[in-house]
């Protein structure tokens, strides 16, 4: 099991420097995303509650074909479609429009997939 599979794993019992990291890494997303509860608008859809949400189902939000594809793919945001997801996007929904290339730091992923899954 690779180190950021594992680490999902334990994510509710992280310590809390992961979870400031975390928080940190999402510095990367926010001028596209949010996590306040029903704060819409943006570019990208809201993240809070996105692990275990449906993929590709925030209310208001126009996905994507390329998202839209993915949703009949893999029906719920798991730790480890998100962490393939945010590794790359491209590879994971082709044509995407999402401009984000990717964040290639497995540690950061893991850290972000912590904090986001803090924010329900």
């Amino acid at each position: 099991m690779c180190f950021a599979a594992a680490a999902l794993t334990a994510a509710d019992a992280a310590p809390r420097g992961e979870v400031r990291r975390g928080e940190r890494a999402f510095q990367k997303c926010y001028a596209c995303h949010s996590v306040r509860a029903g704060e819409t608008g943006l570019s990208g859809p809201n993240l809070r509650g996105i692990i275990g949400r449906r993929v590709a189902t925030e209310r208001g939000f126009d996905y994507s074909p390329a998202l839209r594809a993915l949703a009949r793919r893999h029906s719920r945001w798991t730790p480890r479609l998100l962490d393939r997801f945010i590794t790359d996007p491209e590879r994971v929904a082709p044509g995407t429009s999402m401009s984000f290339h990717g964040m290639p730091n497995a540690r950061e992923r893991t850290d972000l997939i912590v904090w986001l899954r803090r924010k329900r």
